[in-house]
């Protein structure tokens, strides 16, 4: 049986950075995302979530605070734990803490190819489609309205 645990941490912490590392092997490896847009700004001033499993950090997504709500980004899986229900897992707990903080108003620009995940998760799709460093992706909400 696997140990896996479930955090919020700090940007500037050891399971941050290896959390940045995953999102470099997803993202700029993975999909093609240059390097330079792959980090920002706002990973300084976010909220960063990993899944950790045996020691290793195999999720991560980062929560950026908006007027209208809060913004899911970078939400990335290890390539060997992809369908074995860790990204279900980290998106559980990560929505179940904004709910708990008062937060329940949720958004993202998803990637189009993960959509039906998302919308397990009681996310609709809304708007039209855009590519996003030549990855096609389109807005995704948990709220209905405005």
């Amino acid at each position: 049986m696997s140990n896996e645990f479930i955090l919020q941490v700090p940007v500037f912490s050891d399971l941050a950075n290896l959390a940045f590392t995953l999102r470099r092997e997803v993202f700029v490896t993975e999909q093609g995302v240059p390097a330079e847009e792959e980090l920002d700004a706002y990973d300084l001033t976010a909220d960063h979530y990993v899944l950790v499993k045996d020691g290793t950090v195999v999720a991560t997504t980062r929560v950026i605070h908006k007027e209208e709500g809060c913004k899911l980004s970078r939400f990335a899986v290890r390539k060997a734990e992809r369908g074995h229900g860790v990204g279900g897992r980290l998106l559980a707990f990560v929505l179940a803490d904004l709910k708990a903080k008062g937060k329940p108003r949720v958004f993202m620009s998803a990637q189009a190819d993960k959509i039906g995940f998302y919308e397990k998760y009681g996310f609709h799709a809304y708007g039209d489609e855009y590519y996003e460093c030549d990855i096609l992706h389109r807005m995704m909400k948990n709220w209905d309205g405005d």
